[in-house]
């Protein structure tokens, strides 16, 4: 199944929510103490209709914004902005880009005009020596960005930015650009990396059911060299074999995790949340460094 056949068929299916825990936001606010550097995130984003729907994905997004300082911006590096070479958007005022098929109107209906970051991006392309960074003038926000973000800060007053994925690139080249953008945490620029670990839309289980035992596999694979910050076990993901094949058919969503795991630093403490796998082949598990 592509792609675009699966948004079509998502419209009309719920999401399985049963095995939602949102404890780990009880307390989420205790790993946030004042810092001179904003934390990272990835962020599970699944599908698309939970930007506007009342479960518990969504309640963790909100409940997240409303715990975290306010950032001067946000910069997110979406699996929906894939190219050649890496870009970051360079518009005062970024497109909410409705880039699916066969949702309600009310998610088509969905804007978020929130103001670009162009200094910040301007800062990215001058600062980053690793790599060439190009502008561009005609991407805006994507639904890995905005369905995410317009939850946590619905004000529409920070500024956001989008850096994109150069799929042309082995996962190391993401790793160590990650490592040069992590001066923007410092600057007040809260990052954000929005994908799933685990994302084979192919062996999506309509009716929820359990999830399949290469998924847990993987996903629980993950959450181990995270939480002992082998990134590079993370980066060779494929040497653990069929479960990370089934996984990561395509490694468009699995990529922002390398930049959160490049942007991390040794200091950082970690808090998983949405830490579920949903319809049998997606995995919410996100994560914050802070």
């Amino acid at each position: 199944m592509n792609r675009r056949d699966f948004l079509k068929l998502t419209a009309s299916i719920p999401l399985s929510l049963s095995a939602m825990n949102l404890k780990a936001f009880e307390n989420i606010s205790s790993g946030f103490e004042a810092s001179d550097k904003m934390p990272v995130l990835f962020v599970g984003h699944g599908n698309p209709m939970n930007a506007i729907t009342d479960n518990a994905y969504h309640k963790s997004w909100q409940e997240l914004g409303k715990k975290l300082t306010p950032p001067k911006a946000i910069l997110c590096v979406s699996a929906h902005w894939l190219t050649r070479g890496t870009f970051v958007t360079m518009s005062e005022h970024p497109e909410t880009i409705h880039d699916f098929g066969g949702f309600p109107d009310e998610l088509f209906r969905q804007q978020y005009p929130v103001p670009g970051a162009v200094d910040f991006a301007k800062m990215t392309i001058d600062q980053v020596k690793y790599t060439t960074v190009h502008e561009d003038f005609q991407w805006g926000l994507d639904h890995g960005t905005w369905s995410v973000v317009k939850p946590m800060f619905p004000e529409t007053k920070i500024p956001v930015f989008q850096l994109s994925i150069d799929f042309t690139k082995p996962m190391q080249y993401h790793y160590d650009l990650a490592k040069e953008l992590a001066f923007l945490r410092s600057k007040g620029v809260l990052i954000i990396g929005s994908g799933n670990i685990v994302h084979n839309l192919g062996m999506i289980k309509w009716d929820g059911g359990t999830p399949f035992d290469w998924a847990v596999e993987f996903d629980t694979f993950s959450k181990n060299m995270i939480e002992t910050n082998n990134a590079q076990a993370l980066i060779d993901y494929e040497k653990q074999g069929k479960a990370a094949l089934m996984a990561v058919p395509t490694t468009d969503h699995y990529i922002p995790l390398i930049y959160a795991m490049g942007l991390r630093d040794k200091s950082d403490s970690l808090k998983f949340f949405n830490d579920t796998l949903d319809m049998g082949s997606l995995s919410m598990r996100s994560v914050i460094f802070s």
